[in-house]
């Protein structure tokens, strides 16, 4: 297993869907967002359009993800869920 990597359940309330997602923990919130919001698009053919405004929560917590932070200062872990919206 890699340790700058960990594995995440994505839900996408929006289209409905869940996505298994290795993340690295070295990138800041912000980036992994922009990075599954661009693969999204691509996924979905188009049926989800990234909103002007979304955030990441925590599915366990309901905490917004702070999207200066780095990936590694979260309580992000293997098997964590969170949201987007």
């Amino acid at each position: 297993m890699n340790k700058n990597k960990i594995l995440i359940e994505l839900e996408i309330p929006l289209i409905e869907a869940k996505y298994d997602l290795f993340i690295p923990i070295n990138k800041k919130v912000g980036t992994i967002k922009r990075l599954i919001e661009e693969a999204l698009v691509e996924l979905t053919d188009g049926a989800y359009v990234p909103k002007e405004i979304s955030n990441l929560y925590s599915k366990k917590t309901g905490v917004i993800y702070d999207v200066n932070k780095t990936v590694r200062d979260t309580d992000l872990r293997n098997g964590s869920g969170i949201i987007l919206i």
